[in-house]
């Protein structure tokens, strides 16, 4: 008995605390979000305030995406729009989605550990800004809802990935209420009304005047949904309007004619409950505030929620970067959004289909599927992209009759084959399959039709970007040293890590060049530029400077001579770098810098400052620039770090702050070993995941053994 009542009572008293948040804060939308297991992203628990396909395109939120709820898992902080203009700035995609006037707010669900996120979304009019009492009572109620659900937990009631959201009821609405009792919710809020419809768009009371100005009695349309059983209300245009009302709470109005020519005003008055419509003749009231005019049809009906998914990830394609990226957007939301559950990505290549990604199929059917012929009997794919024409299979005897291998292979039981071709040139498959019949209603095809041009241009775009990346990145690595060579007397370590913007790609670069003779160099640089050219050029500006290191070239004429290399170059393309004479024998180090930041010195008892570097002019500029130099004391235990301005730039912060913070975490950390040292820097400077400029890092320590230079 325990054991079955439990997750019952925990998912009750979790379910009945989100509605208590959202009712007592006075959102007329809520959603709880829940961090998926094993994967990275979170997966929609709880709705409150709509039905569950308005949420379609944000079932499961990947935590890098750039969402509200995302980023307030991520950056464990609450998320603030106070109107749909700021939304559109902080979040395009998803102001795109949800066209209306509202407020959100979106704050991390965290106790002992991040468990998710509380969506909340306000409809407009409402003061742009969060009181401190709002923010207070958010915060306090995510911490109950984390209480909650470890206790749940604790139960042994682990979040069900693959249940559909709960939806709990909103307002006084009466899941499956009789006439009498719509008809009394109806009266409360509309005098006069016509007739009421529930959030999830349903009749649920009809007057006789409805009735008979719709053309149809009660009988055949409670509990039905206008845009089906009044065929002449099919219409996106009529359904986005409704939507609006349930998503705004905002009054909204429009016409449309019953044939063949009668024409009918409706306004729609919304709260928590339902919506109150009024239906009168063309022109017999004016229309609520703020509602649109007569809109007109458009050729073609289509659900208004397939409509917004579809440019939800239209969206969202358009910033996809590589081509995993673009598999993992259809994974998540395109499967999600019309019901499937395997996908395979293939590209064309050569007459031959390479699979690109897959979910939902083992991984010997893959193998078997990946690099068949285009002409395979195996699989329909080949046939749908030498045609251009999609094929949809709702049922394995559908299959079975042109390709009877196919079903036995995959074990599916349905099959959406979409052709991927961009200006003509066909460049993939994608194929969606599902594990139960599945009748795909032409609708429902015109939409899949349409996402597989958007997805076309996706992965065509996606893998160019994969195919410039993997060349630049290819140079770089070819361009930085693979390994340092080994010097007497000191232990050094280095990192680069690339921006997480552009081409990841860009043109710091570092080097240890070992003299003899007790003496070693050191230098580091910042191409200006994420780009091939920054990379070519870092190239060609270390070169240069290990050609004149080898000679014995003293600091300042090494900068010196790269800066007429590169003046003469003309690259347009400018450059930081500070080099380093290490001599053991006579225990100094002779700095000279090119517009570089100073290294920081830490010496053998704690104390840590910048290096006094008198900067000369960036290399490239003028050719006739002089480098002053420095000297400073190279004591057994000395540890220098040379590094380039992605690791300590911040917007709005001054440069000598930011250098002053990066010595304080220098000197604190722990330099025994020093690839650790280095972690701990990169950690404390910020963000790993989102780095704008590419860093660099040189660790130079003074080896305190003794017989060593």
């Amino acid at each position: 008995m325990t054991s079955t009542r439990g997750p019952a009572v925990g998912l009750d008293a979790l379910d009945a605390a989100f509605t208590e948040t959202v009712r007592r804060i006075g959102a007329s939308l809520g959603a709880l979000y829940l961090l998926a297991p094993r994967e990275p992203l979170l997966r929609l628990d709880v709705l409150y305030g709509a039905p569950a396909e308005f949420a379609a395109p944000w079932l499961r939120v990947p935590l890098e995406a750039p969402a509200p709820v995302a980023d307030a898992v991520r950056e464990d902080r609450l998320v603030w729009a106070g109107g749909h203009e700021q939304l559109a700035r902080a979040y395009p995609r998803t102001a795109v989605a949800l066209p209306y006037p509202m407020a959100l707010a979106a704050a991390p669900v965290t106790g002992v550990r991040p468990w998710g996120a509380l969506l909340l979304m306000w409809p407009a009019p409402r003061p742009p800004h969060m009181s401190g009492r709002e923010h207070g009572h958010i915060t306090t109620s995510c911490r109950r809802l984390a209480r909650l659900i470890e206790e749940a937990a604790g139960h042994g009631v682990p979040p069900d990935r693959d249940a559909p959201p709960r939806v709990v009821p909103a307002g006084r609405a009466h899941q499956g209420a009789s006439p009498d009792l719509a008809a009394a919710d109806f009266a409360e809020r509309l005098p006069g009304g016509s007739c009421a419809v529930d959030l999830a768009g349903r009749f649920t009371y009809l007057s006789s005047k409805a009735c008979e100005l719709l053309g149809r009695d009660a009988g055949h349309l409670l509990g039905t949904l206008p845009w089906q059983s009044l065929r002449w209300l099919d219409d996106p245009v009529y359904e986005d309007r409704y939507r609006a009302a349930v998503l705004s709470r905002r009054p909204v109005a429009f016409t449309a004619c019953r044939p063949p020519d009668r024409w009918l005003d409706f306004h729609l008055y919304p709260d928590a409950s339902g919506i109150s419509v009024r239906i009168v003749p063309s022109g017999a009231e004016p229309a609520p505030a703020e509602a649109p005019g007569r809109a007109a049809r458009l050729a073609a009906p289509a659900r208004a929620g397939r409509l917004y998914q579809l440019t939800h990830l239209a969206a969202a394609l358009a910033e996809a970067v590589g081509v995993q990226d673009v598999m993992d957007l259809i994974a998540d939301q395109v499967l999600p959004a019309f019901g499937a559950q395997g996908l395979i990505l293939a590209a064309a290549d050569a007459g031959r289909l390479t699979t690109t990604g897959s979910r939902g199929y083992a991984p010997d059917v893959v193998e078997r599927l990946d690099g068949m012929p285009e002409d395979s009997d195996l699989t329909p794919a080949g046939r749908t992209l030498s045609t251009g024409v999609p094929l949809f299979f709702s049922a394995p005897e559908e299959l079975r009759r042109g390709y009877p291998d196919a079903p036995v292979v995959s074990g599916k039981q349905a099959w959406a084959f979409l052709p991927l071709v961009v200006s003509g040139r066909p460049v993939g498959c994608c194929i969606l399959s599902y594990e139960h019949r599945h009748l795909f209603p032409a609708e429902e095809r015109a939409v899949l039709t349409a996402l597989a041009g958007l997805i076309a241009q996706a992965l065509d775009r996606a893998r160019l970007y994969d195919t410039k990346l993997d060349l630049a990145h290819s140079l770089q690595q070819a361009l930085l040293p693979r390994t340092l060579p080994a010097v007497a007397g000191l232990r050094v370590a280095a990192r680069y890590l690339p921006a997480t913007r552009g081409m990841d790609i860009g043109g710091d670069f570092y080097d240890l060049i070992g003299l003899g003779d007790g003496a070693a160099a050191a230098v580091i640089g910042d191409v200006q530029g994420h780009n091939a050219a920054a990379a070519a050029l870092m190239g060609q500006v270390r070169t240069a400077v290990h050609a004149n290191a080898a000679r014995g070239t003293p600091p300042e004429q090494i900068l010196s001579s790269t800066n007429r290399l590169l003046t003469d170059l003309a690259p347009d393309l400018f450059t930081s770098c500070l080099y380093a004479h290490l001599d053991f024998a006579r225990g100094r180090a002779t700095l000279a810098s090119a517009g570089h930041p100073p290294p920081l010195v830490r010496l053998p008892g704690g104390l840590t400052r910048p290096a006094d570097v008198p900067p000369g002019p960036l290399l490239g500029i003028d050719p006739d620039a002089v480098y002053p130099h420095s000297d400073i004391p190279l004591v057994p235990g000395l540890t220098l770090l040379f590094y380039t301005d992605g690791l300590i730039e911040t917007p709005g912060v001054d440069l000598d702050d930011a250098i002053a913070h990066l010595a304080r975490h220098f000197a604190q950390a722990d330099d025994r070993d020093l690839d650790l040292l280095i972690d701990d820097l990169l950690k404390k400077a910020g963000p790993s995941g989102r780095r704008t400029d590419d860093v660099a890092l040189l660790v130079l320590r003074r080896d305190t053994t003794d017989g060593r230079p």
